[in-house]
């Protein structure tokens, strides 16, 4: 069985539901039987590159608040996050464009390191003062999940290298109705959006392993997400 997971770099909730996603993964009689794929989805992709600055200020300036109100609103997230056993800092922490870090994770999905490379930048970008949206620290990343410093550098250094796989992605997120991540699909009969308990992935699994039809998941329904507005982030 494939599961297929939209995310961003980004996004805390995407952080937050890779670590719930593969709790309930564990708690799956058939877990050694299914196939996990990281797909892209950029909640910014008209940022520029060269556009980075401090997250506190970006939500205080994008939803109208006051800088104590968008520490508060990342205390809230950094909650959730530290209930799941992950490193979350309040402050200290960059926002940018992340098409680089999406091409990096195709590549290394060719070499079988998606995962790791997913987790060391979650790392980096949530419980680290590591900004990930420069090629210095993409390429320490990447060597930090086991790729290859050299072939890491070429990617970085081809702005083409993977352009278009991430494109592919996220057009398909679209034609499957995903404006929101995380967003997960099992075996394309069976969708599941947001960051939901773990115990929410396993009956999906479950019931996903069992075949049935397409149908809205059990749990809460408006679990925790990033759009593409930002909302929640």
């Amino acid at each position: 069985m494939r599961v297929e997971i939209w995310s961003d770099i980004a996004c805390p909730w995407c952080y937050i539901g890779k670590a719930r996603f593969e709790k309930g993964l564990a708690a799956f009689a058939h877990r050694d039987e299914v196939e996990v794929v990281h797909r892209s989805f950029e909640l910014d992709p008209g940022r520029a590159k060269s556009d980075t600055g401090p997250v506190l200020e970006m939500l205080a300036s994008k939803y109208g608040r006051t800088l104590d109100e968008a520490r508060a609103m990342e205390e809230h997230v950094a909650s959730n996050a530290r209930s799941e056993g992950l490193g979350y800092l309040t402050e200290g922490r960059d926002h940018g464009n992340t098409f680089d870090i999406h091409r990096l994770l195709h590549f290394a999905r060719e070499r079988g390191l998606q995962s790791e490379l997913l987790d060391v930048a979650y790392r980096a970008n949530f419980a680290e003062e590591r900004s990930v949206f420069t090629p210095e620290t993409l390429l320490a990343l990447g060597v930090e999940a086991g790729l290859d410093e050299a072939e890491v550098r070429a990617v970085l250094a081809d702005e083409d290298a993977y352009a278009d796989a991430v494109r592919a992605d996220e057009r398909e997120a679209a034609e499957l109705g995903a404006n929101g991540v995380p967003f997960f699909v099992l075996d394309r009969r069976y969708g599941v959006s947001g960051g939901q308990p773990a115990e929410v992935f396993t009956q999906a699994l479950e019931q996903a392993w069992q075949g049935r039809a397409l149908q809205p998941v059990t749990g809460d329904a408006a679990a925790p997400a990033c759009d593409v507005d930002g909302n929640n982030c």
